[in-house]
């Protein structure tokens, strides 16, 4: 069983970085699809990046995202990252990170799951507060 737990999380004043580490466990292979979603209080839960685990070159983002957030894992320590930049009062909720195994490495299929929400396993999320 796959165990997702995210950590990194906090609040930073408007224009601020964080980076969010999501430390996996039980993967029984290297092919999966991983992604970032948010929620923010009283919002449906939103997508923020997702890519494949076996493949380089396949991050995908929000439109509300791209460019100032940066998805990357690092698969000796079954790690996945969010690196967020230029933080703004809209970015504030609980992020949480999610597994789907397969994929087959394509950036499309783990960008539909993003979409969707359609992953298999999930952390319990940390708090992220942009304020002045």
């Amino acid at each position: 069983q796959v165990q997702l737990a995210e950590s990194g999380g906090g609040s930073v004043q408007p224009g601020g970085s964080l980076r969010l580490s999501c430390e996996g466990s039980g993967f029984t292979g290297s092919s999966y699809c991983m992604g970032w979603f948010r929620q923010a209080p009283g919002k449906e839960r939103e997508g923020v990046a997702s890519l494949h685990t076996g493949r380089a070159g396949t991050a995908s983002y929000a439109d509300s995202v791209k460019d100032r957030f940066t998805i990357s894992h690092d698969k000796v320590k079954t790690t996945l990252y969010l690196q967020m930049n230029n933080l703004k009062p809209e970015d504030t909720a609980i992020y949480y990170c999610a597994a789907m195994s397969g994929g087959g490495g394509s950036t499309a299929h783990c960008y539909s799951l993003l979409r969707s929400g359609a992953f298999t396993f999930w952390g319990q999320g940390t708090q992220v507060t942009v304020s002045s």
